[in-house]
């Protein structure tokens, strides 16, 4: 692959790029493959022009470098505009973007959100199933009850799903949605206009006109790459981030062949759930489409953006736009009132070293 000297890009220009599959999936060889026209690097509308810091305390520097001279410290769950997204230098290999944040310092991309705020309106009547919902702003604190401000259950980030059961107005005149839990017998409420219902079109199938025993999916372990096929034809791909080895056990994501066989739009994972690092208690991830008994699954992630290297306990995690569109392009379809769906076949998962 040529070496690249680019200069630093607007944010637009460089998630053109990305969207073109040559940025986004930069550490594998992606030119290898013949896309179908229109697929794999077709140009989207990108609108996320702000950054969530992810970790409790990071630096921003005065170049795109971890050699650079410390300009900022940032504090986790601040949010500022993304103004510009560049290539740093070789180091980490596995993805050298970062962001210029407020433009004032760089801080690599892997500890920072793309997020939006999107404030709602007020969904006053909720079915008795339930309807399923996602955050729309950078964050928004869930309460157990929303009379007792200081009562937080939750902190809820961009991107997250839930099952919304109930709409409420307390006596000042503010609307909160109540959640369910799906892992916990509890429910807790979050302001509503933090959540955006899901429309039936967001989750869609995709292809579906494509037979589904031409529908498979091969995941690139040495490649942390999620490659989507028809028939001989690649159709989309994505970086992604598997189960590695740690301290504590080995979480390696398995070689093998595997199925989709179980799918949900949300899933609280805690307490043995292979999602994130220990004790993790992770609420609301979002468009799940497992492969094995165990757990095991693609899966939006929140809690980091760093993708290109194994870092789950066994789970491939995406970025929540990536994952949703596994879980749209993946048979079974889930409608969208349904919180988990099963069947005997689902796409066929080949992951390989």
């Amino acid at each position: 692959m040529p070496a690249l000297n680019l200069p630093s890009l607007t944010r637009r220009e460089f998630l053109r790029w990305c969207a073109g599959g040559f940025l986004a999936l930069m550490g594998w060889p992606w030119w290898r493959l013949q896309p179908r026209a229109g697929k794999v690097f077709a140009p989207q509308d990108f609108s996320l022009s702000l950054g969530r810091i992810i970790p409790p305390k990071t630096e921003g520097f005065d170049r795109p470098s971890f050699s650079a001279n410390i300009r900022k410290t940032y504090w986790r769950d601040l949010v500022l505009p993304i103004t510009g997204v560049t290539l740093g230098d070789d180091t980490p290999e596995h993805n050298r973007i970062w962001y210029l944040l407020n433009d004032e310092a760089y801080v690599h991309s892997g500890e920072v959100q793309p997020v939006a705020i999107a404030t709602q309106p007020v969904e006053t009547e909720i079915p008795p199933q339930g309807r399923l919902f996602e955050v729309s702003v950078p964050y928004t604190d869930a309460l157990w009850n929303p009379r007792l401000t200081w009562s937080l259950a939750y902190r809820l980030y961009y991107g997250c799903t839930f099952w919304v059961t109930q709409v409420m107005q307390d006596e000042k005149g503010h609307w909160w949605y109540r959640v369910a839990d799906d892992k916990w017998p509890v429910s807790y409420f979050v302001q509503a206009t933090h959540l955006r219902a899901v429309q039936p079109e967001t989750v869609a199938p995709l292809s579906p006109q494509i037979p589904a025993e031409q529908k498979w999916i091969e995941v690139r372990l040495s490649d942390q790459a999620v490659i989507a096929w028809e028939e001989d034809w690649p159709v989309f791909a994505a970086r992604a981030a598997t189960g590695a080895r740690f301290r504590d056990g080995d979480y390696r994501t398995p070689p093998g062949r595997y199925q989709t066989h179980r799918k949900r739009p949300s899933r609280h994972m805690a307490a043995g759930d292979r999602a994130a690092p220990n004790s993790y208690d992770l609420p609301g991830v979002p468009w799940v489409s497992y492969l094995m008994e165990n757990g095991i699954s693609f899966h939006g992630t929140y809690w980091h953006n760093d993708f290109g290297r194994p870092r789950s306990h066994g789970c491939i995690n995406l970025s929540p736009q990536d994952a949703l569109w596994i879980y749209r392009w993946t048979h079974p379809p889930v409608p969208l009132e349904a919180n988990y769906v099963t069947a005997d076949k689902g796409t066929l998962v080949i992951v390989v070293e």
